[in-house]
């Protein structure tokens, strides 16, 4: 592999998903307000079939509107269950703009004993997302 192959920013491939009861609604605070980015948003039937949102620092989720009539087969998850860690360089900024927002915070913003500063909040879902520095451990 080679220095360029090395330094380049790799695409995500692990895409965390959710489902929430009031979909555009949610989208609209993820966007608006925390700041992740409208990648793409289909609907089918007035409900959200599928949206991407990216994390402007690199990675991003997928969403889209809960089906309580699904095949318990199918994808489907409870609204409000999702929990995420979401890197970010800019944590005390997004943490004033939150608590600006109105936002509910969970835990406060607070330098940890491994490193990370960051703090967890809640969405209109009641969805758990902590921010922080921490990007995780090197591979051995």
């Amino acid at each position: 592999m080679n220095t360029t192959e090395n330094t380049r920013q790799r695409e995500p491939m692990v895409w965390p998903s959710l489902q929430a009861t009031d979909a555009p609604a949610l989208i609209d605070f993820l966007v608006d307000t925390v700041g992740f980015l409208r990648t793409a948003v289909y609907e089918d039937g007035g409900l959200v079939a599928h949206a991407q949102l990216d994390w402007p620092e690199g990675g991003g989720i997928m969403l889209g509107s809960h089906k309580p009539d699904a095949d318990p087969g199918t994808w489907c998850q409870t609204p409000g269950t999702f929990g995420a860690y979401v890197v970010t360089d800019r944590v005390d900024e997004l943490y004033a703009r939150l608590v600006d927002a109105g936002v509910k915070i969970l835990r406060e913003i607070e330098d940890q004993p491994y490193g990370s500063r960051e703090f967890t909040a809640a969405d209109p879902e009641g969805n758990k997302w902590s921010f922080g520095t921490y990007r995780g451990e090197p591979r051995p």
